[in-house]
């Protein structure tokens, strides 16, 4: 029989919730043989106890040569990473008051020093005094009060924040991913290479003998 080509697909970080992980937990797989494709997905690569750390790095050419051991008629081509970061999760264990309380907290700190924040911002530019003289050089008269230079900029300023978070409450503006969620992928990912660095050079990723 001639051999077939299996195309595996493995991410770079791989969250399960099982302590016997296999390779469908950490890759996307292609075969034309389906039977074969099935008992790939189903074949172990590691398995965590309880004493162990909950983080595992394993290397791709582990993994394929575990399949081409079990799959001797089988020739693999990666088209992905070539180690994945498998992370042990428990999404019972932050369940509780405690984690609302958690978020609470986070949201109360980043709305008051946020809001802080832009009040220390306009209090070192002196932007009351600005907005009075420009106000005065327009008109040709000072105004006692708060003028319509500070209900403009107030209400730009809110304007501007919603389109630069691209929300408006629970809403999406555009499709596009926020500069947050941008900056949050490319912190997963330096965070993901720096650990799969880490264990290779202190010899702790799972690798070919």
């Amino acid at each position: 029989m001639a051999n077939l080509v299996l195309y595996l697909k493995a991410e770079q970080n791989a969250e399960v919730m099982e302590e016997h992980v296999c390779v469908k937990d950490i890759a996307s797989l292609y075969c034309a043989d389906k039977s074969v494709c099935a008992k790939v997905k189903s074949l172990k690569i590691h398995q965590f106890y309880e004493k162990d750390k909950k983080r595992q790095v394993i290397s791709i050419l582990k993994v394929i040569q575990l399949i081409e051991k079990e799959c001797p008629n089988v020739s693999v081509e990666n088209i992905g990473e070539n180690a994945t970061l498998i992370e042990l999760i428990n999404v019972n264990k932050h369940k509780g008051p405690v984690q609302w309380l958690k978020m609470i907290f986070v949201a109360a700190i980043s709305f008051f020093g946020t809001g802080f924040t832009i009040m220390a911002f306009h209090n070192d530019i002196g932007i009351n005094e600005i907005f009075s003289k420009v106000y005065e050089q327009v008109m040709g008269y000072s105004t006692d009060g708060y003028s319509i230079l500070e209900v403009s900029y107030s209400i730009g300023l809110a304007a501007g924040i919603i389109l630069f978070f691209n929300h408006i409450g629970g809403r999406r503006i555009t499709k596009d991913p926020t500069p947050i969620e941008v900056e949050m992928r490319v912190y997963e990912t330096d965070v993901n290479k720096a650990l799969i660095e880490t264990a290779d050079r202190e010899g702790k990723t799972i690798d070919v003998s």
